[in-house]
């Protein structure tokens, strides 16, 4: 389906991008910086406190877990108390928690803290993903979610120096590095919390920083989608959970967090093997690189998508890119081949992400939509627990330092041959994925 564009609406939909997407884009960076700061502080968390790889790598992967059991519950409880309270309860408490990560001493107070901060941050994705489902109308949220999804590669280019730096500093406060590392992150998610009370808006009907025309645009705009989501999909929270559709989404998306996780968590470590030297400042600007060309990577691919159509055939594209750049990035010492790898693998598992998302996207609606995002999401983030352990078995096995990358490598391959394969037979859904956008319906490009 197609919404009928009006004047009001195309400056309703500017004003919200304008207001909501920077702040939504710096609580995402908090949120993966503190996701990914374990990998930077893996050499020194693990001479402090004796942790064996195996440990670091059950530690790092368990954080999945809680997050995945409490996905479904907590993006219900926000749609039932809206995204202002509940957005705002995520990321004060994963804050407090992350800086408890200071407290680490052993193996047992790693999983319990690790696992704490899974709980704690669990819906704040899938949160995000209906928000703006709830505040940009179909033929703008690609664009909507593409910028969202520029604080992932974001955190990396600025977390990263900021960890190094972080991790080059003296004790303070009688601190070991990797302690202030997680007290300094961790407490500024809390921080933009609180702001998030004051700051976000739950849906276009209770904005007042849109005139009355906007206000009843936009609304009147997404109800109409609504209604059309739930005429041609799941029209309950059991039937989405039930739907074959959503489980295949999620088997997909469980294939790219494999990608994403198996270069975060070990990105760093990687860079400095192949420079001599640990994980600080040098190492902190030069893994940087990636992130700055997956950001204009993303930039360019999703709105080639939006202007060609077949959002599935370019999200299959793209995850294939990503496993072919994380394969590549095995197979070389060199540090600058090692660099291009990361940087093509870079563009790939973050372009694919908002691409993929258009598609559940597109045909859940109302609370079907709180619980489809929530479990198509649960099922991929437990790519983040299985990544790092299969990386490891697959070396264990191997004997060889390259088949864990290799391993996360052919997962890939496969979660592009499955988004080919996969296929949509509502109306919207195929509206929304298939055909090229008309230069009239595309606002902002």
């Amino acid at each position: 389906m197609t919404t009928i564009a009006s004047p009001a609406l195309d400056s309703a939909i500017a004003k919200a991008r304008t207001r909501l997407l920077p702040f939504l884009i710096l609580m995402y960076l908090l949120a993966f910086i503190d996701r990914a700061n374990v990998g930077f502080a893996k050499n020194v968390l693990q001479a402090d406190t004796g942790l064996s790889d195996a440990a670091f790598a059950f530690g790092a992967g368990i954080f999945f877990i809680g997050y995945a059991v409490f996905e479904v519950p907590s993006n219900l409880l926000m749609y039932r108390f809206g995204a202002r309270v509940w957005m705002s309860r995520i990321m004060v408490t994963w804050g407090i928690v992350s800086a408890c990560t200071a407290l680490v001493h052993d193996a047992s107070s790693f999983y319990i803290l690790r696992t704490l901060l899974g709980i704690a941050e669990a819906g704040f994705f899938p949160g995000i993903i209906l928000f703006l489902s709830n505040w940009f109308p179909s033929k703008t949220r690609s664009q909507a979610m593409g910028m969202f999804y520029f604080g992932f590669p974001l955190a990396m280019l600025l977390g990263s120096p900021v960890s190094g730096i972080l991790l080059d500093t003296g004790n303070p406060f009688g601190m070991h590095p990797w302690q202030w590392l997680f007290v300094v992150e961790g407490l500024a998610a809390s921080v933009v919390g609180v702001v998030a009370y004051f700051y976000l808006t739950d849906r276009p009907a209770k904005a007042k920083w849109l005139d009355d025309a906007q206000r009843e645009a936009l609304d009147g705009a997404l109800r109409q989608e609504d209604e059309h989501k739930l005429s041609h999909g799941p029209a309950s929270v059991i039937g989405a959970l039930r739907d074959s559709r959503v489980l295949f989404c999620g088997l997909i998306y469980f294939a790219v967090q494999m990608s994403v996780y198996g270069v975060v968590f070990y990105l760093p470590t990687r860079i400095a093997g192949l420079t001599g030297g640990h994980v600080g400042t040098k190492v902190g600007l030069l893994t940087a690189i990636p992130w700055i060309v997956a950001i204009v990577g993303t930039f360019l691919v999703t709105r080639a998508a939006d202007r060609y159509g077949h959002h599935r055939t370019w999200a299959a594209a793209m995850l294939a890119l990503a496993a072919i750049g994380i394969g590549a990035s095995a197979l070389t010492s060199s540090v600058t081949l090692a660099i291009a790898a990361f940087c093509v693998a870079g563009i790939g598992f973050v372009a694919v992400q908002p691409l993929f998302w258009t598609l559940p996207t597109g045909y859940l609606g109302g609370a079907a939509a709180a619980g489809g995002i929530a479990l198509i999401n649960s099922i991929g983030n437990l790519g983040g627990f299985v990544a790092p352990n299969l990386k490891g078995i697959a070396e264990h096995l191997a004997g060889s330092s390259q088949a864990g990358m290799l391993s996360l490598s052919a997962v890939g391959l496969i979660g592009a041959v499955l988004l080919l394969t996969f296929r949509m037979t509502p109306e919207s859904t195929a509206s929304l994925s298939h055909r090229p956008v008309p230069l009239g319906e595309r606002s902002g490009h």
